[in-house]
Formats: structure tokens, sequence, C-alpha cells
């Protein structure tokens, strides 16, 4: 990813929370997202955090998926382990492979940790099927997070690794 893609990958963000989190998430957030802003805070954090990688798939010159990973975050602790932080395709493009050649890519390259680790929300039947059918599993973790004043539930996710 360059910063010259900050403005595409937050488009795409905005609208995989759109698209993906209609029902489990308050509209209300959903309405709130600004591509704008998003891509501004994107735009001002980009390269401060050497330990996040930022990976897109591009289609004939068209940002058309998202990736970033790095260290597991436990609290303010990272772990040996890594963390998909972040999977999103364009909604016009999900279903054609995009979203498995991100997850393969930040797989591969987190090969020597010894496990991927990930959050998804609860109520995410595609997203929770995408990953387990990619060999990741629930291990009992979950936590919520606050949307508009609602508490919205997310499972953790693991794979191990080669590490």
């Amino acid at each position: 990813m360059t910063l010259a893609d900050c403005e595409r990958v937050s488009g795409i963000r905005i609208r995989g929370w759109r698209h993906a989190y209609r029902g489990l998430v308050p509209q209300a957030c959903l309405d709130g997202l600004s591509v704008t802003a998003d891509a501004e805070r994107r735009r001002a954090g980009f390269g401060q955090r050497p330990d996040v990688v930022n990976l897109v798939a591009e289609r004939d010159g068209t940002v058309l998926g998202w990736a970033a990973y790095g260290p597991y975050r436990d609290g303010e602790r990272h772990t040996g382990d890594a963390e998909l932080y972040a999977l999103y395709v364009d909604p016009a493009h999900l279903g054609g492979g995009i979203g498995r050649t991100l997850l393969t890519a930040s797989l591969d390259r987190c090969a020597a940790r010894p496990r991927m680790l990930l959050w998804v929300l609860k109520g995410n039947a595609p997203a929770r099927r995408f990953y387990e059918r990619a060999g990741f599993r629930p291990d009992g973790a979950e936590e919520p997070f606050e949307a508009a004043g609602v508490s919205v539930p997310e499972v953790r996710y693991v794979r191990t690794l080669a590490g």
C-alpha cells in the first residue's frame, strides 16, 4: 500500500462496513462513517508504525481490497503472535478471490510467527465462514466494542502457523 492508496482503501473500508455490518452495528454508526475523515486519519498515520503492514489487491490499476496485519495486541502488550487487524474487499467484487489472496499473502508473510489471531463480529456469519474455510477456529474469547452506544460482540479466531 502507498500513501496514494489511502483514499481508495478508506472507501473500501467504509463500504465494507456498511455492507457487512448492516443489522449488526447500529445504523447511526454506519451512517456516520466518512470516507474523507477516515482517509485523513489514514494519511496522517501512514508509515508511523513500521510493525504494521498494509497490503492492497489491485486489478487493472484499481485497488479492490485491503488487509492490515502486525503483532497481536494483548492490551498494551504485544505477543509473539500475528494479528490480522483488517481485511476488506470492495463489496462489488466479493466472491472473486481477492479476500483469499490478501489473507494468503498475510499468512505467508507471518509464517515465522506461532499463530495468527483476528477478531470478527459474532453475528457476521459470512466472514466467520470465510475464516473457518481458511483454517481459523474460534478460541472461546469474546469481547464487545461500543458502536453508537450499543455493545457489539466480537469473537476471536486463531490459526496455528508453521512458525
